[in-house]
């Protein structure tokens, strides 16, 4: 299958390291031009040094701005006014226990997971619409389908995303846009070794402490891994791309299997 994006705009959000990372050097090596978002000019900068030198065939752009608040959000819009492909990948999380955590908490993590991805879906939407052709992915998480008992605040997050999915994917029924949800599983990142490592014994080696993560902490999965993120953007630039013309509304999974699924 040959994915071709050429003449393509894309927005990944949160895209300077991790999953984003992943995504912008795989829709850049179909052929899209990828804006790289991150809160600070320093952060996108060294992000695009670093992937320019890993993709120098592949035509990168900086949007810079905190899109968890409005100026961000404009700053972001400014840099780039119209986009064929959004990727709404920002997102935060934690380990925290359930009766611990605070009221700002609970509102940050909506603000961050949910809210972003309904701001620049409202930015990007009516001019993919009055196209004819655009692609809006939410990149959720198996936490929002099995809420993980020491981050029930990131699996509420979660959760809400694939109801905000399923509903923009209503709002733009017949125009050629889709909208869908990617629900991955633990990931191999920077953050993910860091959150691992607060849940087992510092002083293993890694991959030892991965395989206690996953054998006590995320035991549903078939797997029995974690993922890594180019294998998340395998399915992202997929649902970017004319292939997927069929696919919306869906929750697409990229998880690692289930024992026991309770998912589609």
């Amino acid at each position: 299958m040959l994915i071709d994006l050429t003449g393509k705009t894309a927005l990944v959000t949160g895209s300077t390291q991790g999953i984003g990372a992943a995504i912008a050097t795989g829709l850049a090596r179909a052929g899209a031009r990828v804006a790289v978002n991150g809160r600070a000019r320093e952060s996108v900068d060294a992000a695009l040094e670093r992937l320019r030198g890993e993709s120098p065939e592949g035509a990168f752009l900086a949007a810079p701005g905190d899109i968890a608040d409005d100026d961000g959000a404009r700053q972001v819009l400014d840099a780039v006014p119209e986009a064929d492909i959004l990727v709404n990948n920002l997102g935060v999380f934690g380990a925290r226990p359930a009766l611990d955590i605070s009221d700002e908490e609970w509102r940050r993590y909506f603000e961050v997971n949910v809210l972003t991805a309904v701001r620049m879906t409202r930015a990007y939407l009516p001019r993919m619409r009055e196209r004819g052709w655009g692609r809006i992915q939410n990149i959720a998480s198996d936490s929002a389908v099995v809420t993980p008992a020491e981050m029930i605040h990131y699996g509420m997050s979660k959760t809400a995303l694939l109801a905000v999915s399923r509903g923009f994917a209503k709002e733009a029924a017949g125009s050629g846009v889709t909208v869908n949800s990617v629900i991955a599983g633990p990931t191999r990142t920077g953050g993910v070794e860091d959150f691992v490592y607060e849940l087992v014994d510092r002083d293993l080696p890694w991959d030892e402490a991965q395989r206690q993560f996953m054998r006590e902490h995320r035991p549903q999965s078939l797997l029995q891994r974690l993922i890594e993120p180019e294998e998340i953007a395998h399915m992202v630039v997929y649902l970017s791309s004319s292939f997927a013309s069929a696919t919306t509304g869906g929750a697409l999974r990229v998880d690692g299997g289930y024992v026991d699924s309770i998912l589609p």
